[in-house]
């Protein structure tokens, strides 16, 4: 059985993670764990990017479409569902293959959960409705309370926000209390310098940010045309967009908006790039500031080829240090 670390291939949306992480499992030997919040859902595989079948087929994929959009996984039940998988694979003699850009689902991974971990449904829906009501007041509610933790939370990350004040109500602590608990936890994997099985290696991918911005705007375009629209129908046809907190994700939620009249469509691509643009540049700051990644820039490489080689190379490097 390998004693290389597990690897984890982040970045931001639209940089190419999924196709990296392909590229890479089949020169290793690998199987692909999906670090999503939202692909983990059925039913909306054009809104987040799931990846297609022809992907599935030729490298497995895990945690991919598994459970219903009105259900809530939190960063708790995650970790455990990657640690069942990764056993798994590993048993298999195979390399499991972290992918994804879901930053509070590799902390649960690396920092390990703090113990009072919970969610209450009722105070979340309340929550979600306080916040279309006024999430400038939800915002300035956490700066009073907990300012340290409300530098990092932006007025549009309704998640986060509700999230956050969420543990307050349950708990009686602020998160930034619970996060310094983090460290007396015991996590699946750790985020040091020391290889083994038990340490995860992060590669973080990149590339120039106005070539990021044009991805994002041409793969926004491409989903409206391939049926995003008609995708988010048929969830708020079977969900309550109350109940379904997975149609609040980017996209989702402006789609519903311009199903309810209040964008045209051209409109509505432009919103979803802009929210799509302020994610990428959230989900660079935060991989940048946590898990000391090895970032690269993909631009500089020739092909998918050799970006998975030197993916490999650093990798091997890492497990040999």
């Amino acid at each position: 059985m390998s004693e290389n670390p597990i690897l984890a291939i982040v970045g931001p949306t639209a940089v190419g993670k999924t196709s990296v992480a392909i590229a890479v499992a089949k020169k290793i030997n690998g199987e692909i764990i999906g670090l999503d919040s939202r692909q983990i859902y059925k039913g909306m595989s054009i809104g987040t990017a799931q990846p297609t079948l022809e992907e599935v087929n030729s490298i497995p994929h895990h945690l991919i479409s598994i459970r219903e959009p009105n259900e809530t996984v939190s960063a708790g039940e995650y970790a455990d569902l990657v640690k069942d998988i990764v056993g798994k694979i590993q048993n298999k003699g195979k390399e499991p293959i972290l992918c994804g850009g879901a930053g509070l689902y590799l902390d649960a991974l690396t920092l390990g959960i703090f113990k009072e971990s919970k969610t209450n449904p009722d105070i979340r829906e309340r929550l979600s409705r306080e916040y279309d009501e006024a999430p400038d007041v939800m915002l300035k509610k956490l700066k009073d309370i907990d300012p340290d933790y409300a530098e990092k939370v932006h007025i549009n990350n309704k998640k986060r926000l509700i999230r956050a004040l969420e543990i307050v109500e349950i708990t009686g602590k602020i998160p930034t209390e619970h996060f310094k608990e983090q460290t007396s936890n015991q996590p699946f994997l750790s985020a040091g310098r020391q290889a083994g099985r038990h340490s995860i290696f992060t590669v973080l991918l990149s590339m120039e940010r106005q070539l990021l911005i044009n991805r994002i705007r041409e793969r926004t375009k491409s989903m409206l045309e391939n049926g995003w629209i008609e995708e988010t129908k048929v969830l708020r046809e079977n969900y309550s967009v109350e109940k379904a907190h997975a149609l609040n994700s980017i996209g989702y939620r402006q789609i519903c908006q311009y199903l309810d009249g209040e964008y045209s469509i051209e409109e509505l691509e432009e919103e979803i790039v802009i929210r799509t643009r302020q994610f990428a540049k959230r989900q660079y700051t935060w991989f940048r500031n946590r898990g000391n990644p090895v970032e690269i820039d993909i631009e500089k490489f020739g092909s998918m080829d050799d970006i998975a080689d030197e993916i490999i190379l650093v990798w091997n490097k890492f497990a040999n240090q």
